[in-house]
């Protein structure tokens, strides 16, 4: 094959690259509620050819039951304990995009495991922003209470400062779910080439 040209069966994309460099790693999302994780993974998955598996999914079909079931039933610290063992699964040493609930990250033992089998994401938004999309769904267990504004704000004040520790920053805000992705896959692209040299030295 002459240098240079790539035939038509082949691809050079940004994507094929990227996969390659991620090898047995899984790209996972992490960030508050209505940060746009699951909308977001999907598209990225979809340009990546990847698979994508939402996390809280995985739960409930675990459980038979649904988050606010099992919040309801069983009380957020079952469903915490749940949430780890189902990540911990599913990172599983096949590429794959996951979108992880809003406290997964929170627990010391899960990102230990996303640091070794993952590069992690932190796709954050301002408060207005958040407020806006959770009040078009009912299902969030923690936002069930007279102050959701208020609650918000104090989960945003414990949980930044870990979802901070997360590989990469994107900011999540009024634009296109496609343009996000693309910004995603970008900054995933120089995370890569930049961790190659350290790993060949």
């Amino acid at each position: 094959m002459i240098e240079g040209i790539v035939p038509e069966n082949e691809s050079n994309a940004p994507g094929t690259e990227l996969v390659d460099r991620l090898g047995p790693r899984a790209i996972v999302l992490v960030g508050l509620m209505g940060a746009g994780k699951t909308s977001v993974g999907k598209r990225i998955a979809a340009k990546l050819q990847l698979p994508f598996i939402d996390a809280d999914a995985e739960i409930e079909k675990a459980a038979d039951a649904t988050i606010p079931e099992i919040f309801a039933q069983h009380g957020e610290a079952y469903f915490r304990d749940g949430e780890r063992r189902v990540i911990k699964r599913l990172l599983d040493g096949t590429p794959k995009v996951l979108a992880t609930g809003g406290g997964a990250f929170m627990n010391e033992e899960t990102r230990a495991a996303i640091a070794e089998g993952a590069v992690s994401i932190w796709l954050h938004a301002e408060l207005d922003v958040l407020m806006a999309r959770v009040r078009k769904r009912a299902n969030r267990p923690l936002l069930q209470n007279p102050d959701p504004e208020g609650t918000m704000r104090r989960l945003m004040a414990e949980r930044d400062p870990v979802y901070a520790l997360a590989d990469i920053h994107i900011l999540s805000r009024d634009v296109t779910h496609e343009v996000v992705a693309d910004e995603i896959i970008e900054a995933l692209l120089a995370f890569l080439a930049a961790e190659a040299p350290m790993q060949e030295s």
